[in-house]
């Protein structure tokens, strides 16, 4: 809506909007001022006016309009941009405002911007739908085959449908329900993992995706680094300071204002001329003291902070007065801005001696190291914005009213607007090696008809609805011409705890890494540098701009004669790059160990993250932390957020959401081993066990002229797939092949498992091979063993069944737990105690005669012997890599 009145006195007010972008700092929104100076709040219904607004878009940085009052005697005219609207889901955080809805529903911004995220599905469920589509060609297969050896007799459709019943558990439906509840384990132990708190699953679908990753995305602000700004460099040209010197920039900024004072109490009178004669003669060559005043002054102007103040007793009427009284003590204030960069630089100033005490729309009051109040007032302000990479605001000194351009910005928008000299390109290379996010400060003194003129067209532009953005940016270039450069600041932002050797462990587990940033090339190349995401050795090569075919098709030429080196590209070079070659683009950048886009945009991350999942085919991973990562989480097969400085986004947007970068290690290492093991385990035991007693089935059918009847009947088969099995068969969610500590010191186990080899239609045939032997043996040997009843065939095999199932349990587990040895009994207990309810199925005077016994033994050991003697034959000839570290 467009703002129109406030309760606040500066015709401005704060608003929170860390719900609908994540960020904490607070957005400060401006009033328009023909409505805000109007008397009482009732006169708003008493004038004449209209709202022009643009139609709706997606873009949220920006607004065009224009507000008319009519019945004023000129006609009022004032345009309308981004900072007089006030957007939807966002809390007011000082005091009232009244404004016109201008966007509702489907129009709204956040709404425009959203995008329908897809349902994930883990690689591990699509292998085992292919394997369950297999068995059921396998059912209808059986079922046919057992019709034609009838003989298609009689009413032989009736025939077929009775065997595609009674082989129905070939298929396995239980496979599901065990699937998803050894699922929701797996999320319960991330959880609970002492090592990582904080995790959260926020998915109960793929947590095995944990396992089979091949690339990981990465943002780099608050994700590989923690988004926290110190100040670390000042450079003048000649002369730079570091953390070690900020002492003496403070003592010279001290003894520049002592001076300015002693001249001011000299001559009260006389104060002013001197300082224009000065001005008016640049040629000569400034002292270092000036030039720090000169430099730190500029950096303490020009920035959009606002100091706010919390007052002690946290009554909101006390904070009114606390203003009124000017009551600037230090304890109390902190700084709002919408960048971290800022809130560094103004900080530092402090530190060193000048402190912005306190903002509005119009003035600025900064505290000098004598405690004096220097009062500047604010004539306009132009906002950073991506495309121009720099920021300005024209000021006037009250106390000698002169008027300054200050301007700030990234050195390639800077460069060409400063005066020329030797040191900036060379200075801002050397801090961006050193990981140091550089801006470049210079300043343009103006005289007030040059001002005044400026201010006339300035207005002029911004009242214009057809490419006001254009026309506007045209007035202000005007002004940025041969501007004096000040100084060079640079701003670290330190890596988060442990970032190097996770990324050196990911890297040995073949995982390969991609960082994609929005940040500019210089910082993200040395961030890759610092964090080893690059090792030393490696050559970077760093992808040229390019903006057409030719120069595209040149530049992966070059790419292409380089080997082993990590390629480094700009945002809109892989646009042109994918729009021409995407093929050829992708297949050289995934050769690479490592790859770093920068400047790119959310909808450039989560293009990237698809192209890859079409092209390789791997599985993707993307971790992110701001709200303009959540596209490329909600793309990527498996999404990671950290909840960091930059609000919960993208926690909440992801599958998984953990407080730190080092934690994914643990996760993918061992949660992500476990839970591919495991449920590959599960999954294909459950198959096992519906595939054994549909070979009996057959055998029986077979043995007895291929009648369609059932083997086991009624509770017997409800009692197999649940009471009797179920515990010992869920049971192996809790297995492992490798101890965590083991997993963690060699990576290189997590090769082994992207390659899918645990579950795959070899495994699977195994399992069908040693279903149908089971089966076969089980069957013939009960059948082969009965001696005068039907009824102790079923007895027999039933028994020998059961057992097999939990021997074949054992012969699966590679880690015993405590909780598989009472699984295991409380089967065998939970089947013994009931064989005395089962009169229908069972003899119970049978059952008890030694010779049931033998024949049960004799059946079950047939069946599982020879599996254990190839498991033991097998694990000393060819042991898989974990058991060899294990020895």
């Amino acid at each position: 809506m467009v703002f129109l009145r406030t309760s606040e006195k500066a015709g401005s007010c704060f608003i929170r909007t860390d719900q609908l972008d994540g960020e904490t700092d607070w957005k400060l929104k401006v009033a328009v001022s023909c409505t805000q100076r109007l008397p009482a709040l009732g006169d708003l219904f008493s004038i004449s006016a209209y709202v022009y607004a643009q139609k709706p878009q997606m873009d949220i940085h920006s607004f065009e309009g224009t507000f008319t009052r009519e019945d004023s005697d000129p006609p009022v005219h004032e345009s309308l941009s981004i900072e007089n609207t006030l957007w939807a889901s966002t809390i007011v955080a000082s005091g009232t405002v009244i404004g016109v809805v201008i966007y509702t529903g489907k129009e709204t911004r956040s709404v425009m911007n959203t995008s329908n995220p897809k349902n994930k599905v883990g690689l591990l469920d699509l292998e085992l739908n292919r394997l369950t589509k297999a068995l059921f060609l396998a059912l209808v297969a059986l079922s046919v085959v057992m019709v034609t050896l009838q003989g298609f007799v009689g009413p032989w459709y009736r025939n077929l449908f009775r065997f595609l019943l009674l082989f129905s558990y070939i298929i396995p439906i239980s496979l599901r329900v065990n699937l998803d509840m050894g699922k929701a384990v797996y999320g319960w132990m991330m959880m609970k993992d002492e090592n990582i708190p904080g995790t959260v699953v926020r998915t109960s679908t793929i947590p095995e995706e944990l396992g089979r990753l091949v690339y990981l995305l990465t943002d780099k602000t608050g994700t590989l680094t923690q988004n926290e700004m110190v100040f670390k460099r000042l450079h003048l040209g000649t002369v730079s300071y570091g953390a070690d010197t900020m002492d003496e920039i403070q003592s010279h900024v001290r003894d520049s204002y002592s001076q300015m004072q002693s001249q001011a109490g000299g001559n009260n009178t006389g104060s002013t001329p001197p300082r224009k004669a000065q001005s008016s003669a640049p040629k000569v060559r400034k002292s270092v003291s000036s030039r720090i005043h000169e430099a730190v002054k500029a950096i303490v102007l020009c920035h959009n902070v606002t100091p706010v103040y919390e007052s002690r007793a946290g009554v909101t009427g006390e904070t009114e007065f606390a203003e009124a009284d000017q009551d600037f003590s230090d304890e109390n204030r902190t700084y709002q801005a919408s960048s971290p960069d800022e809130v560094a630089l103004v900080q530092w100033t402090e530190s060193v001696g000048l402190t912005l005490v306190s903002r509005d729309l119009t003035s600025m009051q900064l505290k000098t190291p004598s405690g004096q109040v220097l009062s500047f007032c604010i004539l306009q302000l132009f906002p950073f914005t991506s495309e121009s990479k720099r920021m300005g605001i024209i000021v006037r000194d009250e106390s000698t009213a002169e008027i300054t351009f200050y301007m700030k910005g990234a050195d390639v928008a800077m460069s060409p607007i400063v005066q020329y000299n030797d040191w900036l390109e060379e200075e801002c290379g050397n801090m961006a090696r050193e990981g140091l996010r550089t801006l470049v400060v210079a300043k343009k003194a103006l005289t007030e008809e040059q001002y005044q003129d400026f201010e006339s067209r300035y207005t002029q532009a911004k009242l214009s609805m057809h490419d006001r953005s254009l026309k506007v940016a045209a007035v202000v270039e005007s002004l940025e011409r041969e501007m004096e450069l000040l100084c060079l600041t640079g701003v670290e932002d330190q890596l988060q705890a442990d970032v190097r050797p996770t990324l050196e462990m990911l890297r040995n587990a073949g995982i390969k890494i991609w960082m994609l940033t929005g940040d500019k090339l210089e910082t993200a190349t040395c961030i890759a540098k610092s964090s080893h995401l690059v090792s030393r050795t490696q050559d970077i090569h760093i992808f040229r701009q390019v903006t057409n075919r030719g120069e595209a098709h040149l530049e992966l030429n070059a790419f292409r004669r380089k080997h082993d080196c990590a390629l480094v590209i700009s945002g809109d070079s892989l646009e042109v790059c994918l729009k021409y070659y995407e093929h050829e683009f992708v297949e050289l950048a995934c050769q690479c160990p490592a790859v770093v886009c920068c400047r790119c945009s959310p909808t450039q991350k989560a293009h990237i993250v698809t192209l890859l999942q079409q092209h390789t085919g791997r599985r993707t991973c993307a971790i992110g932390d701001g709200g303009n990562d959540v596209s490329m989480i909600q793309a990527a097969d498996c999404g990671i957020g950290i909840e960091g400085k930059e609000g919960k986004q993208a926690s909440l947007a992801a599958d998984f959401s953990i407080r730190q970068f080092r934690h994914i290690g643990r996760l993918l290492m061992v949660h992500g081993r476990n839970s591919y093991k495991r449920s590959a385990a599960l999954g294909q035991f459950v198959m096992h066990r519906g595939l054994i007693i549909s070979t009996m089935q057959a055998v029986f059918s077979s043995v007895f002229y291929f009648a369609s009847v059932p083997l086991y009947q009624g509770f017997l088969m409800v009692g197999y797939a649940t009471i009797y099995t179920m515990f010992p068969v869920f049971s192996l969610v809790l297995d492992q092949d490798v101890k965590p500590e083991m997993a963690m010191l060699y990576p290189e186990l997590y090769k082994d498992l992207t390659k899918g080899r645990s579950l795959s239609f070899k495994t699977f045939l195994i399992w069908v091979l040693i279903s149908i032997y089971q089966g076969g043996i089980l069957m013939y040997g009960a059948l082969v063993l009965f001696e005068s009843e039907f009824v102790h065939v079923v007895a027999i095999s039933f028994t020998a069944l059961i057992l097999t199932e939990l021997l074949m349990v054992a012969l699966t587990v590679r880690t015993w737990h405590w909780l598989m040895v009472v699984a295991e009994f409380l089967s065998l207990g939970c089947y013994v105690s009931s064989l005395a309810f089962l009169n229908e199925y069972f003899d119970v005077a049978f059952i008890t005669t030694v010779a049931f016994l033998w024949k049960v033994s004799a059946i079950t050991v047939v069946s599982c012997l020879p599996l254990y003697v190839l498991k033991y034959l097998r694990r000393k000839l060819s042991p898989p890599s974990y058991c060899k570290l294990a020895s």
